[in-house]
């Protein structure tokens, strides 16, 4: 049986992940609620950099890949809509979507989009 919080890297590409970012990888991993993560690229298309966990695996990984992007690109379309083109720099920071299963967070940044897949009623 394979790791859950096994970690693949795209094979098409090498990115080098500051060690912040390192750090924050490790640290997520280490929660029992943390079903998953992804890095993604903010590139057209989005490419998974480096995954954790079962869920974000083959297609189904590509899937939330997909996914997290038409999200996150939605609701920045939406914020710049609300505001008449008057947010320059207010870009998202910080989103958490919550299902009757689970919690996904997505914190977008100029270079990646960092998905957390997580369980809420594990404590």
């Amino acid at each position: 049986m394979a790791d859950s919080h096994a970690t693949s890297t795209s094979a098409s590409q090498t990115h080098v992940t500051p060690p912040e970012l390192e750090q924050t990888l490790t640290l997520l991993t280490s929660h029992r609620s943390v079903l998953g993560y992804m890095l993604l690229s903010r590139g057209q298309p989005v490419t998974i950099i480096r995954h954790s966990g079962v869920v974000f695996e083959g297609e189904q990984g590509k899937k939330y890949a997909s996914a997290i992007a038409r999200i996150v690109q939605s609701v920045q379309t939406g914020l710049e809509e609300v505001s008449g083109g008057h947010n320059e720099g207010d870009d998202i920071r910080f989103m958490r979507i919550r299902t009757k299963r689970h919690e996904i967070m997505i914190s977008p940044d100029e270079r990646y989009l960092l998905a957390v897949l997580h369980d809420p009623a594990t404590t």
